[in-house]
């Protein structure tokens, strides 16, 4: 049980907080796990219907991704995030009433923007929550628990869906709801974030600046979000690009993808932690996201001469792709993690993370299209651009992240001194 509670965390907090993490995506695996089968075979729907709700629901959510971040800022981080956990576990009681393209649509629409209210506080609690020194390696422990939940998630929902019959597939979004319930009641009773004595703002400062202090108008934060998306396209290679790189333009056998995903899973539980130590100023973020980078171009370069190889090789080395893609994702998510808690107005962080999220989605909402097309019909020069696009990004990612910093030293906010 020892290795258990520390691959939790190193404090009582950051256990809470992994087990609440753990809670939520257990809830969550669920119903992805199982919604393509619900919504076509329950709320009767086609998957380009299915594709074009989300796709709605994405761009409202995307308008509107600044405005719920500022409610964490209005209300309280906590408050937000435990009043918009609870109406999303209530979401989901209602998917069985939901019946045709229309509130299919609007009930998506719905989901997504109290989802997002909820991911911004969120986040913004974990930042305010902690000192500076453990922000980063708190977030670590949290995305290994979230992979532990989503595993649970879809081990339960395969248990239902493997059986075909209607009444466990309708069971999905209830067990979904339950879980969000508990998770809920878990956020209620976090303790409350208390601001570090070097984030105190100013009242005075507040009102002189007035909508200078705008996360959008921070221009540097912004950019620095939209290349932060672009490395973190890293979810499209190992989600989309490669698993049909591997099934079209390889001859490895298709069991393959699961042993690709399970070692992703594995990894992202046990490396996550290691891969952010050490990572807490604005120079350590940006070295982890270079490092991400250079995981990133290499898995390209690994798996774009897969189209050549036989046998045993090809396997080999689409696994190393997806090992060194995976790396990617861990370095990206730490030097993430780290520009966000340290270029963020303290007095404004739910605001910044809505601007996180938008400059995110501009950031990889093309990621899925480009890439494709570029492997599939270019080969290995459409695997160099993809390669090219990611090195351009880490290079602008740089210059972007300082003058972010610059815009909040001139607004007065120190992102130097330490807790």
């Amino acid at each position: 049980m020892r290795w258990l509670v520390r691959l939790a965390g190193p404090t009582p907090l950051v256990r809470r907080l992994s087990t609440q993490s753990v809670l939520s995506a257990f809830g969550d695996g669920v119903f992805l796990t199982g919604s393509a089968v619900f919504f076509t075979q329950i709320v009767g729907l086609s998957a380009a219907q299915v594709g074009l709700g989300l796709t709605i629901a994405g761009a409202v959510t995307f308008a509107l991704a600044v405005p719920l971040g500022k409610l964490g800022d209005r209300y309280g981080a906590k408050r937000v995030w435990a009043v918009a956990s609870l109406v999303e576990a209530l979401l989901y009681l209602a998917w069985l009433a939901i019946g045709g393209l229309g509130t299919f649509i609007l009930m998506m629409i719905v989901l997504e923007n109290v989802s997002s209210a909820s991911r911004s506080a969120r986040n913004a609690y974990r930042f305010d929550v902690f000192p500076r020194e453990e922000r980063v390696a708190s977030n670590a422990y949290f995305r290994a628990a979230r992979n532990v939940g989503y595993t649970f998630g879809a081990l339960l929902a395969g248990l239902a869906l493997a059986t075909n019959d209607d009444g466990m597939i309708r069971a999905v979004p209830l067990a979904t709801a339950a879980l969000l319930v508990l998770n809920a009641v878990l956020v209620a009773r976090l303790p409350s974030a208390i601001h570090h004595s070097e984030e105190t703002p100013l009242e005075a400062v507040l009102e002189d600046a007035g909508d200078k202090r705008s996360a959008l108008r921070n221009k540097g934060y912004v950019a620095m979000s939209v290349c932060g998306g672009v490395l973190g396209t890293h979810q499209v290679l190992l989600n989309v690009v490669i698993p049909l790189w591997l099934v079209s333009e390889t001859d490895a056998p298709r069991v393959l993808l699961a042993w690709l995903f399970g070692t992703n899973t594995v990894m992202a539980v046990l490396l996550q932690v290691a891969a952010a130590r050490g990572v807490t100023t604005v120079a350590d973020s940006l070295r982890a996201q270079r490092r991400g980078a250079y995981f990133f171009v290499l898995s390209c370069g690994i798996v774009l001469v897969t189209h050549d190889t036989v046998g045993w090789v090809t396997i080999l080395l689409v696994w190393v792709g997806h090992v060194t893609v995976t790396g990617a994702e861990l370095f990206q998510s730490a030097g993430e993690w780290g520009l966000q808690a340290e270029l963020s107005d303290p007095s404004r962080r739910g605001e910044y993370q809505g601007v996180s999220q938008l400059g995110y989605t501009l950031g990889t909402v093309w990621a899925p299209a480009a890439y494709t097309f570029l492997a599939m019909e270019w080969g290995t020069p459409g695997w160099i651009v993809i390669a090219a696009i990611v090195g351009v990004a880490a290079v602008a990612i740089h210059p972007a992240a300082r003058a972010a910093e610059r815009h909040l030293t001139r607004m007065g906010v120190d992102t130097a001194q330490p807790a």
